[in-house]
């Protein structure tokens, strides 16, 4: 397989230039003690949507229960306390208040030892959010909470606008790169939720470039589509660090496309797909595009 890096992927890392509004953004972030996916997970767009004032808070401590190999966010070692912290809602509405941010984007780490997977706590920070800033907009994205119907809903009856929850790869890569979570029960996951609240919208999204065939790819969307998403986005994995798995391939933009054309041939209405997309990038303008 040709693991060089396309010329299309190569443009779009060059294109990406830090304004100074990054510095603000980092600081806003860090003086109040909190956590983004995008530090956490060296995600690619960083430096872009710092210095756009744009963020996507990380919930629940920097560190998961599982340990993913794709990821990079650390997972906690045997014996170790948990992170827990009450405010954690409360200080997250403050800096979407400092931001003047209109639309919210929410994720968290999976946290197996807590009885509802954490559904409280995103449910009271999207509350906050609502409650306390001028923010329009909140979109989640969560853990599989174990198949937990009822940690699903009381997210989803918090005031969310978008309810995401990703696939991140192909079913047969699960045991690799997504041990400790099941394909069917994300699916299950989305396709329920969608049945229960139809008024939510949803999004998942997932990576290639980890093993994956063009024919795997497309089941993929294939089950999305059945699951009722309205939102997929399809983006290149890279390594993090290298300690996680390698790239098996880098995919041509040409390939994105018609991933693309696909799923919008499938019945998926908005379909973001491109080397540097990721679950929560662009998602403002993913979600206006979509609402006009």
């Amino acid at each position: 397989m040709n693991k060089r890096i396309s010329p299309q992927l190569k443009n779009e890392i060059l294109k990406i230039k830090a304004r100074k509004d990054i510095f603000d953004t980092s600081r806003i972030i860090r003086d109040k003690g909190l956590n983004t996916v995008c530090s956490s997970s060296r995600c690619p767009n960083l430096n872009l949507c710092f210095s756009n004032r744009t963020a996507t808070f990380l919930l629940l401590g920097a560190k998961c229960t599982r340990n993913c190999p794709f990821c990079n966010i650390e997972s906690y070692e045997e014996g170790h306390g948990f992170f827990n912290d009450e405010n954690e809602p409360a200080k997250i509405a403050s800096a979407v208040r400092e931001l003047d941010l209109k639309h919210a984007v929410i994720t968290m780490v999976t946290r197996d030892d807590l009885e509802d997977g954490g559904a409280r706590i995103v449910s009271e920070t999207v509350r906050a959010i609502k409650k306390e800033t001028n923010c329009k907009t909140i979109e989640v994205l969560t853990s599989d909470f174990n198949g937990s119907e009822k940690s699903v809903l009381t997210v989803a009856d918090s005031g969310v606008d978008i309810f995401g929850h990703n696939m991140e790869t192909v079913r047969r890569l699960y045991p690799s790169v997504r041990p400790g979570a099941d394909y069917l029960r994300s699916i299950d996951l989305l396709k329920n939720l969608k049945e229960e609240r139809p008024d939510i919208a949803t999004k998942s999204g997932f990576m290639v470039g980890l093993g994956e065939t063009d024919g795997e790819v497309l089941k993929t969307i294939d089950d999305i589509s059945e699951a009722g998403i309205d939102f997929i986005t399809i983006g290149q994995y890279l390594m993090p660090s290298l300690k996680n798995l390698e790239v098996k391939r880098y995919v041509s933009l040409e390939k994105f496309i018609e991933f693309k054309k696909y799923a919008k041939d499938k019945g998926i209405r908005h379909v973001f797909s491109a080397p540097l997309v990721r679950s929560s990038f662009g998602a403002e303008k993913f979600f206006k595009r979509a609402s006009i």
